[in-house]
C-alpha cells in the first residue's frame, strides 16, 4: 500500500508570475454561473431561499500579473450568501471583500445574481391560487467607492391584436347581415341566440403569450430588493399576467381581460414606460417587449428607456459592460 507524500509547505503560486511573454490588463476577470443557494426576504417579511447561479468578477489592473486569486472570490461569495438574507447593503459588502481580497490586483468589482423568485398568485375570480416562477437577476458593481445596482426580472402576459381585433369585428358583422339579410326587424331573443353559436363569432382575434424583460438600476435607499412591488407595477401596467390555478370563471374572466386589453407591442412598451418613469425609486430603466405571434413565425418586439444621459439608452447593455 503506497502512502502519499506529506504536502509540501510552500506551494507554487503560478498566477502570480510575473516576466509574461503578454502583457496586458483586463476588464474583468473571475467565475461564471456558480452554483450557490441565496436567501431573501419574502413576502412575508420571512427569508426564503433560492437556487441560483452566479458570475463573480474583478479587473486585473497590473498588466504584468498573469492572474488574480480566484478561489478567494468563491469563498468570499461563499461565506457571505450562507450567512445572511441577500440585501443591497450585504453585497456591497461582498464586493468590498472581493476587491481586498486582491492585494491591489484589481480596482472594480462585480457581482451577478441569476435566479427565480416563486411567488403566490391568486385566480382572478375563483378561490385558488398557484405558483409563478420570475427569472430575476440582481447585479452589483462597486468602482472607486461607487456602489451600483440593477435589478432585472421578466414578466409573462398576454396579448391581444387590436388589427385582428378589428378585423375580427368585421367579418361578425358580415355574417350578420348575411344571416338577417330578409328581416325587417330582427328578434333580439333570436341574435341573442345566435351570438352563442360558432355560426355568430365566426372570427377571434389573435392573441399570444407575451414576455416583458425589464432591466433597472435602483437609487440607493433600499434597504431590501423590491422584487415584487416591481413585478407588481409591471403586471398592473400591462393588465393581461399570465395565470396559474384556471377554473372555468377564471379563463372567462381572462377572454374578458384580453377583449378590453387590446394591445401591439408598442402600446405594451408605452405603458411600461410610464410606470416605471414615475417610480421614484428607479434611477434608470430599460425594457423590452416580446410578442411572440401567432400569426408569424417571428415575435413582434420594443424597446423603451427613461433616456438619461449615459443611461442604458447610450447602449449600456449591462451594468458594467460585458456579457
Amino acid at each position: 500500500m503506497s502512502v502519499l507524500s506529506p504536502v509540501p509547505s510552500v506551494l507554487p503560486d503560478v498566477a502570480n508570475e510575473t516576466g509574461l511573454a503578454v502583457k496586458g490588463r483586463l476588464d474583468w476577470v473571475g467565475m461564471g454561473a456558480i452554483h450557490a443557494p441565496v436567501t431573501l426576504a419574502g413576502e412575508d417579511g420571512q427569508a426564503v431561499r433560492f437556487p441560483a447561479r452566479i458570475d463573480a468578477a474583478v479587473d486585473l489592473q497590473r498588466g504584468d500579473v498573469r492572474g488574480i486569486h480566484m478561489s478567494r472570490l468563491y469563498l468570499h461569495l461563499d461565506r457571505a450568501l450562507g450567512a445572511e438574507v441577500l440585501t443591497p447593503a450585504a453585497l456591497r459588502r461582498l464586493l468590498t471583500l472581493f476587491l481586498e481580497s486582491q492585494g491591489g490586483l484589481a480596482s472594480r468589482a462585480k457581482v451577478g445574481i441569476h435566479f427565480e423568485y416563486l411567488a403566490r398568485r391568486a385566480a382572478l375570480i375563483s378561490d385558488n391560487s398557484g405558483w409563478k416562477a420570475y427569472p430575476v437577476s440582481i447585479t452589483g458593481l462597486l468602482e472607486d467607492g461607487h456602489f451600483q445596482l440593477e435589478l432585472g426580472l421578466q414578466v409573462l402576459y398576454s396579448s391581444t391584436c387590436p388589427c385582428s381585433a378589428a378585423l375580427a369585428r368585421q367579418l361578425i358583422q358580415q355574417r350578420f347581415r348575411e344571416d338577417f339579410a330578409g328581416d325587417g326587424q330582427v328578434d333580439a331573443g333570436r341574435v341573442l341566440d345566435w351570438l352563442g353559436t360558432e355560426q355568430g363569432i365566426n372570427a377571434t382575434p389573435h392573441s399570444q403569450r407575451s414576455a416583458a424583460d425589464i432591466k433597472v438600476r435602483l437609487k440607493p435607499a433600499f434597504d431590501q430588493f423590491p422584487i415584487i412591488a416591481l413585478i407588481d407595477r409591471i403586471e398592473q401596467a400591462l393588465g393581461t399576467p399570465v395565470q396559474t390555478a384556471v377554473k372555468r370563471e377564471d379563463e372567462q374572466a381572462f377572454a374578458h381581460l384580453n377583449g378590453s386589453n387590446l394591445m401591439f407591442c408598442e402600446d405594451a412598451a408605452r405603458r411600461i414606460q410610464s410606470a416605471l418613469d414615475s417610480d421614484d425609486h428607479v434611477a434608470d430603466f430599460w425594457a423590452r417587449v416580446s410578442h411572440y405571434e401567432s400569426l408569424h413565425p417571428h415575435d413582434a418586439v420594443a424597446e423603451a428607456s427613461k433616456g438619461i444621459a449615459g443611461g442604458y439608452r447610450a447602449g449600456a447593455g449591462s451594468l458594467g459592460g460585458g456579457v
